[in-house]
């Protein structure tokens, strides 16, 4: 469990800044910011290969994590209205 958390704290400054890259990039919902988060989140763990030994499931789970973090999960409950590119 600490390898995870380990992977997860890494991983959470990466994938926070991917996520605002495609923030900005694509014309979005603001309720889909933290399923975006979730699945960079999940590709990211999947391919930290090089900088980790654990298997698949376990970059998963702390990709997973990561990737919450990064946007915070009260996110993924609150309710919000609008895109993320507005006056566009």
């Amino acid at each position: 469990m600490v390898d995870i958390l380990v992977l997860t704290s890494i991983l959470v400054p990466l994938i926070a800044g991917l996520v605002e890259v495609v923030k900005n990039a694509v014309n979005m919902k603001v309720n889909f910011i933290p399923v975006v988060a979730l699945l960079v989140g999940l590709l990211i763990g999947f391919l930290a290969t090089p900088i980790s030994d654990l298997d698949y499931v376990m970059r998963l789970w702390a990709g997973g994590l990561a990737g919450l973090a990064s946007v915070g999960l009260f996110e993924v409950v609150k309710q919000r209205e609008g895109t993320t590119k507005e006056g566009e």
